[in-house]
């Protein structure tokens, strides 16, 4: 069986001013994606041939240049390599394109009238990607996240692999069961470590019987793009229709009966109110998020608004990760360490809804990495700022052990994020999460959609529905 491994992957949040450009992707290509698929060796009997996949931190709309360049390059691939018995797509599924309303169904539609309809193609989806008619129309299989906070990338990546050589094996086109939820919460709503979502996830192992329903999915969407597929959906795949339509209802109406129960998992309030929680609290480190600035929701990273906060309520020791400020990092390097120097943070990349903040404070530490980029760490008064020369989210340990800090040393850890990733969950003796200013407002309600389908909780509240 020959199967091909392509994608493009990618987080737009449509409210971001900042469009996503073809340096924000990683690209790898040929051989330089088989440590992305470990899991592909243990199909000894297939010809695994990775062609292409870029994947790139979340950002504003994509611009259409770049999009029609890597489609084409992963198209005159598939050409070149075929035919092809499957083809998995390594995507995320909340991808944003100028001028194009459903950039996943236009990619894989693409896919589809290049590899015809005797092949079978699987795609793995972030559970944050939103998923329409259009798509489930040209896809064969599809398996997303069962994790927010994200642990199962790997995981579902395999388990797309798995389910689309199983078929293949078995001469199987499952029968799919799509059902979109008229449902759209943040991420941070959302969550599958706290009830109800823990319980909510835990259902789809339930439904799963791996013959007549051979796997399902529950989407919660990408609450950040103002397009007409942003919603949450259920899906099922299975060799019987009824079953597999059963299973898909068992998770919206689980999840629709929910709704009202999500929440935020940590205490919320505005940035001044959650500094003083923070400070008043009994714990040794407050690790605060800086919400509506959130990186890995797809925002710009440099509005400075809650590190000025932070400033004025003279916290005793704070680090700040971080601020995407080349100028700022340039400035720095050339002044070398322990040099006192003023700069001008932020605000450049985001103008919307950020203001350049005028500081003096001494550069401490200068890094540079193969991923990072050049980086800095800049002390204003108590609060240690970490400067990046590229736009990026701190999202793991090793971030910090590579400019040689530890967080738990600092009273309060303030990061550009919405919930805390794994790495920062199980180390944090507290958490509070800033309802902070930016494109990716923790509170989507108050947003000004014009594209999204209606009614939709909880824009809307007073209205039924059942799947």
């Amino acid at each position: 069986m020959k199967i091909a491994a392509a994608g493009i992957a990618i987080e737009c949040a449509t409210f971001s001013p900042l469009p996503s450009e073809l340096s924000d992707f990683e690209v790898l290509r040929g051989d330089a994606l088989l440590p992305r698929y470990p899991f592909a060796t243990a199909h000894p009997d297939t010809d695994f041939v990775p062609i292409m996949q870029a994947h790139a931190v979340p950002g504003g709309v994509l611009r259409r240049s770049v999009y029609d360049a890597l489609k084409e390059e992963i198209l005159t691939g598939l050409r070149a390599g075929g035919p092809w018995d499957g083809v998995y797509l390594d995507m995320h599924g909340a991808m944003a394109v100028d001028g194009l309303e459903d950039a996943e169904a236009d990619f894989i539609g693409a896919v589809r009238q290049v590899v015809g309809t005797s092949c079978l193609i699987s795609a793995s989806y972030d559970l944050h990607g939103n998923l329409s008619a259009a798509i489930m129309d040209q896809l064969d299989l599809i398996t997303a996240y069962r994790t927010a906070p994200h642990e199962d990338a790997l995981e579902t990546r395999a388990r797309a692999l798995d389910l689309l050589v199983k078929c293949l094996r078995a001469g199987i086109r499952p029968q799919k069961a799509f059902i979109p939820i008229p449902l759209l919460l943040s991420g941070e709503r959302a969550m599958t470590i706290v009830e109800p979502g823990r319980s909510v996830y835990a259902k789809i192992d339930d439904v799963i019987d791996g013959e007549a329903v051979l796997d399902a999915s529950l989407l919660v969407g990408f609450t950040w793009a103002d397009q007409a597929r942003s919603q949450a959906a259920a899906l099922a795949l299975g060799t019987d229709s009824a079953a597999t339509w059963a299973a898909a209802r068992v998770l919206a109406a689980a999840y629709w009966e929910a709704r009202h129960e999500f929440g935020f998992g940590v205490p919320t309030g505005g940035t001044d109110e959650c500094i003083e929680m923070a400070l008043a609290s009994t714990a040794s480190t407050v690790f605060l998020s800086d919400s509506g600035d959130n990186v890995t929701g797809g925002a710009a990273g440099d509005v400075p608004y809650v590190l000025e906060r932070l400033l004025s309520h003279r916290v005793p020791k704070a680090l700040y990760a971080g601020l995407a400020d080349a100028a700022a990092v340039e400035a720095c390097y050339a002044a070398g360490p322990d040099a006192p120097l003023s700069l001008s943070l932020g605000g450049k990349l985001d103008p919307v809804h950020g203001v350049p903040l005028s500081v003096t404070g001494t550069v401490v530490k200068l890094h540079e990495g193969e991923a990072s980029g050049r980086q800095v760490v800049f002390r204003v008064d108590n609060v240690d700022v970490i400067l990046n020369e590229r736009r990026q989210a701190f999202t793991t340990l090793a971030q910090f052990s590579d400019l040689g800090i530890d967080p738990l040393s600092y009273r309060i850890v303030c990061l550009k994020l919405g919930y805390l990733f794994p790495d920062f969950q199980r180390i944090a003796p507290d958490a509070i999460m800033a309802i902070s200013p930016g494109a990716i407002n923790a509170q989507p309600e108050t947003l000004p959609f014009h594209k999204i389908q209606r009614p939709m909780f909880p824009f809307d509240r007073d209205f039924n529905w059942s799947p």
